[in-house]
């Protein structure tokens, strides 16, 4: 029987027609991969030669997959083919041709640390303060005019203030040093094929002819410098098969340009177009919910996805309290499921739109003894970011930690370097002192010079500050003070990159961790704190092997699919993320992730929010998302009492379907006070670190890290008094008012 016969109708015509432009438009779980390597396996079968075919996938997994089956139905012939990523074929490609650009064959990959290394040498050579711009910030505005395709000395002819200006220089030399030390970087990997192409028609000519036939799989993954390369390839005989589904384009901050899928029959009028609409995934209900939800998208390709699958049980939306109590129900459905049908660990994934939200999740999970493990990234506290606000918090428990201490001395960047911490070793064994000791010892005077000497006293004032207060302040106030004055959160905004909003967020959900274990252990202490957190940093998840429930971001899980999906934090703000609510463009982009969410579950689809969350060490009240009221409610149920679908509270907090920016808000705080609508000015607290002004409700004030806000609440006496400051920069801040220096006037 020939393997064609396994196939579909849609699904074999597509496979047969080899010749001319194709867009196979595959919906979700319609057996994408399935076509991809069939269709491969019949060009070889008809005698086409292996290495005329590129087969272009985006993860080594893929390619792997689909070479191994292409091998069971057409024999050790597939081992010629071109296939992989973009990134290893054109590497490859290079090593061959690189010559004509300068370049040896042997030229070195630079990974991102490699990147990251070479910027921050050229920052240092060219008098480029690391502390006002973060290397990784201009590495990351590197690649991206890389990717946009703009050249250095364009980006130096647009810049338009000393953040671009400096940005501009560093790739300027960043290129020069990458060309002198025979190395590429990944960007170059895509652009410098490109380029070849453009500047060597001859060479361009021989690949034409060579690739005959070109595969693209996930193309709507696609970057422009990819879109531009598979243009210029296929340009001759036009013999280009895409594959993808528009529907799953999630990837626009990695450069990913949903238009190059779009408007694939406007560059190739003749394209022959099949549709993979038959599910083979999921249920009928959710499917039909899912289809429901991705409707909403004006940018998008028609298709009406349909299954033979049982129509299966309801979408379950649990309407929590708050981000505990989802937590808590998670772990109910689960236990209920292994009970009532027979589950196994392994059947369940919970997903999520940020890395932060995994924290409440793996308490839930770990207080009831549920082994788990957690897909493209690590644990919470064993994130790189988390372990420095750690080891900063242990040094304050216990100052004779010399290894916390060496973690997060230079941590964020503080002029502190390898030869003054080698020094300050030696002064701390010479004189058999701590490091905590030597950094006030009288013996760096002559080792130092007067910078590093400052930095390092500097640091030792700041931890000894807090290492004082610690028994004055409560503990969330001593974590909040702390990393305020660390600079570590306006470093990490000021980046403004995804991976340091990430690690921002990841940081202010530790600080919200703290906050939540001191509301709820009477009498909280630092030290009981980091030993909880300890065990937790323990526990090896991996060690379960595959009997352990996942966990992952929405994004990690695409391609992946699950007998039962959890997908937590349904809220304003969070899914669709804040980020992303000021275009039609980018709410679309968050529905799609919804959708790849939604769609890959098998059997059964959890859906959960709550009305109230733990959310920069503060607890903030959410709107639902205004994607679970897209849903079809035919194939929703909704639970939790009164908080379900037709609890007129939550209906009147649904926001209005706008592109326009509403952010999850606050509950509102009661003015301390405050009498008749007037605000009763707050006794005048007198401190030095505190100017002798009458604060009250409603006043503009300054802060020194913060800048200009208003004072919304007021609370405590004395040294425990606080305000609650609205300020235009991060929001609203609670601070102590004997620390806060607040000046009055904006």
């Amino acid at each position: 029987m020939s393997f064609l016969e396994e196939l579909n109708t849609v699904q074999r015509h597509a496979v047969e027609a080899v010749d001319g432009p194709v867009m196979i438009v595959a919906g979700a779980g319609s057996g994408k991969t399935r076509v991809l390597t069939y269709r491969t396996a019949h060009l070889l079968q008809k005698g086409v030669r292996p290495e005329s075919v590129l087969a272009l996938t985006f993860t080594n997994k893929a390619a792997d997959e689909m070479k191994s089956r292409i091998a069971d139905l057409v024999g050790p012939a597939s081992r010629a083919l071109w296939m992989g990523t973009f990134h290893s074929l054109l590497a490859r490609m290079l090593r061959f041709e690189c010559e004509p650009l300068g370049y040896g064959r042997n030229f070195s990959i630079y990974d991102s640390d490699e990147s990251l290394s070479l910027i921050k040498g050229i920052m240092n050579d060219l008098g480029v303060s690391q502390q006002q711009f973060t290397p990784s910030g201009i590495r990351s505005r590197i690649s991206n005019a890389k990717n946009s395709m703009v050249p250095p000395a364009e980006l130096q002819r647009r810049a338009v203030d000393i953040q671009a200006t400096r940005t501009a220089d560093i790739f300027v030399e960043y290129e020069a040093r990458l060309k002198r030390a025979n190395a590429m970087d990944f960007d170059d990997l895509l652009l410098k094929p490109l380029e070849l192409f453009r500047a060597h028609k001859d060479v361009l000519k021989r690949y034409q002819q060579r690739f005959q036939y070109i595969q693209v799989d996930e193309y709507q993954d696609t970057n422009r410098v990819q879109y531009l390369l598979l243009h210029e390839l296929a340009a001759g005989h036009k013999n280009i098969c895409i594959v993808g589904d528009d529907a799953q384009s999630i990837y626009s901050f990695r450069g990913a340009d949903i238009r190059n899928i779009l408007d694939f029959q406007k560059d190739y009028p003749d394209c022959k177009v099949f549709r993979l609409e038959q599910n083979y995934r999921s249920t009928k209900t959710i499917l039909g919910a899912a289809d429901s939800l991705i409707r909403h998208n004006v940018d998008q390709i028609k298709k009406t996805l349909w299954t033979s699958n049982a129509d299966g049980d309801q979408v379950v939306v649990d309407v929590c309290d708050d981000d505990r109590e989802e937590g808590r129900r998670i772990v109910a459905h689960i236990e209920e499921e292994i009970r009532h049908r027979k589950r196994s660990l392994c059947d369940f994934a919970l997903l999520y739109r940020t890395n932060a939200q995994s924290r409440v999740l793996e308490d839930a999970l770990r207080r009831n003894g549920i082994p788990y493990v957690i897909i493209g990234g690590v644990a919470f506290y064993k994130r790189k970011e988390i372990k420095d606000v750690l080891a900063y918090l242990k040094l304050l428990a216990n100052p004779k930690d010399d290894e916390s201490l060496l973690r997060i001395i230079n941590v964020p960047a503080r002029a502190i370097g390898d030869t003054t911490i080698k020094r300050i070793r030696s002064v701390a064994a010479g004189e058999r002192l701590t490091m905590m000791d030597a950094l006030a010892a009288k013996g760096l005077e002559g080792l130092l010079q007067d910078r590093a000497l400052r930095a390092v006293r500097q640091f030792h004032a700041m931890l000894a500050k807090y290492i004082g207060l610690k028994g004055q302040m409560s503990l969330s106030e001593l974590a909040r003070a702390l990393v305020d004055e660390t600079g570590i959160l306006r470093i990490l905004k000021e980046e403004n990159t995804p991976e340091a909003t990430a690690r921002r967020d990841n940081i202010l959900e530790l600080i919200s961790a703290i906050t939540e274990y001191a509301d709820t252990h009477e009498g909280a202490i630092l030290e009981d704190f980091l030993q909880e957190v300890s065990l937790v940093s323990d526990v090896d998840t991996a060690e379960f092997g595959r009997n352990a429930v996942t966990l992952m971001t929405l994004h990690a899980a695409k391609g992946l699919e699950f007998p039962v999906v959890f997908i937590a934090g349904l809220e304003e703000g969070l899914l669709p993320i804040s980020l992303s609510l000021d275009t039609r463009e980018q709410i679309e982009e968050e529905r799609r992730l919804m959708y790849v969410g939604m769609t890959r579950a098998r059997q059964q689809l959890y859906l959960s929010h709550a009305r109230s969350r733990y959310h920069q060490g503060e607890v903030m009240f959410s709107v639902r998302s205004r994607f679970v009221e897209e849903i079809d409610p035919l194939h929703l149920a909704f639970r939790g009492g009164a908080a379900a679908a037709h609890d007129p509270q939550v209906q009147t907090q649904v926001r209005p379907r706008t592109a326009t920016r509403t952010p999850a808000w606050r509950a509102p705080v009661k003015p301390v006070g405050q009498r008749g609508g007037s605000p009763d000015p707050m006794p005048r607290y007198e401190d030095e670190s505190q100017e002798q002004i009458h604060l009250h409700v409603g006043l503009a004030v300054t802060h020194e890290t913060f800048g200009q806000g208003r004072i919304v609440a007021l609370d405590g006496s004395g040294s425990q008094a606080r305000a609650v400051v609205d300020f235009k920069s991060v929001g609203r801040k609670q601070l102590l008012l004997k620390f806060a220096n607040l000046r009055a006037g904006a």
